[in-house]
């Protein structure tokens, strides 16, 4: 049967203190109505959402410049499970790890970097998550049959995740190898029944030739996960998030949710995002060199203008419990996506498997007969 241990939510998600202004409660943002909602009393205030952070912010300067830095009265908790560190209010105590559930955090002596400009305010809200989750795990036709019926369902937590974009102006100077075809009519002595005879055919063949040139192009917002915590694949499988809906961030939109630390420094992340626009670069010189094969044999590419934002994207976080194992999964706190990880079925794929092969052999002896 299965259970929700709502007495098990982590005291971590109580992040941001935002006072009800009819009866001084503590306010949670509510993904539903894009405001604040009171628990207590039902008071709802509304978000004016303001896009003033989405300036760039100079890559070659964030080194230096601590006008950017996260608030002073913030600490960094970090999970001595998972290695997730969290973002929270310095008068906050978190009691368990949103991304694992273990209890085992601890306060670090680093400072929380760089504070996000802009983020996704979750859209999706728990009871929505939980929903969702549900209509997946029904999908499956390989997971046990009992799984859906006995599967337990731990804690869900919603998290802000951490990402990078970076903004460039390419120069690259390039060498290809192009190769072109040409066909040659060629006449060979083929042999059937004993009998030789002549067959002339066209034979495709390709002439190559080296060129050299320049290519320039701007990249904007190359996306880069900066959490490590997420399995990739799981996180690929959620996305896209519609960028187009970032907002300024505010304390307001954190209010009963946390944001977790990045863990890819602002340098790493561009390295990342220089191998992702380097892919594109030798893509476009494919593209633009005449030729039917083009082979990209030497690249050098200046990166120039370079800008970047810190932004956070909204994740539900969960597992569930079958057969003595755990399994995770995420929904995407804006479109509702879930990815996640379950058991499979031996003998569903062992059935499927041999019911494929009996098929395959009744239409050999149809075809055959």
């Amino acid at each position: 049967m299965t259970s929700f241990d709502e007495q098990q939510q982590p005291t971590m998600e109580q992040t941001e203190n935002i006072k009800c202004t009819s009866c001084g409660g503590n306010t949670e943002y509510h993904p539903e109505t894009r405001g604040l909602k009171c628990p207590f009393c039902g008071n709802e205030q509304a978000i004016e959402a303001t896009y003033d952070q989405t300036v760039e912010l100079d890559f070659t300067a964030a080194g230096d410049s601590r006008n950017h830095l996260w608030q002073e009265d913030t600490r960094v908790f970090q999970c001595q499970n998972c290695g997730a560190e969290s973002v929270l209010q310095a008068n906050v105590v978190a009691d368990f790890c949103s991304f694992c559930g273990s209890s085992h955090i601890s306060i670090t002596e680093k400072d929380a970097g760089i504070q996000p400009g802009l983020l996704i305010p979750f859209q999706i809200s728990q009871d929505q998550a939980l929903d969702k989750f549900k209509e997946w795990i029904k999908g499956h036709f390989f997971a046990p049959t009992e799984l859906k019926k006995t599967y337990r369902l731990h804690k869900i937590s919603g998290a802000y995740l951490p990402y990078w974009t970076y903004d460039s102006q390419t120069y690259s100077h390039y060498v290809v190898r192009v190769g072109n075809y040409y066909y040659e009519t060629v006449t060979h002595t083929v042999y059937e029944d004993g009998k030789a005879r002549q067959v002339t055919e066209q034979v495709q063949k390709i002439r190559w030739h080296q060129e050299s040139g320049n290519y320039e192009q701007f990249f904007d917002d190359v996306l880069i996960k900066a959490s490590s915590t997420i399995e990739p694949k799981l996180l690929q499988k959620v996305q896209p998030f519609q960028l187009s809906s970032l907002t300024d961030y505010k304390l307001e939109y954190m209010s009963g949710f946390l944001a977790e630390r990045y863990q890819t420094s602002l340098q790493q992340g561009f390295t990342e995002a220089q191998g992702m626009m380097k892919s594109g670069i030798t893509s476009g010189i494919e593209r633009k060199v005449a030729g039917d094969i083009v082979q990209v044999v030497n690249l050098s590419t200046e990166f120039t203008d370079i800008t970047y934002k810190h932004i956070l994207l909204p994740i539900w976080i969960s597992s569930f419990h079958f057969n003595e194992k755990v399994y995770q999964f995420i929904v995407n706190g804006q479109t509702g996506k879930v990815s996640g990880n379950y058991p499979i079925s031996v003998m569903k794929v062992v059935f499927l498997t041999i019911s494929v092969l009996i098929l395959l052999f009744i239409v050999y002896l149809f075809i055959d007969s």
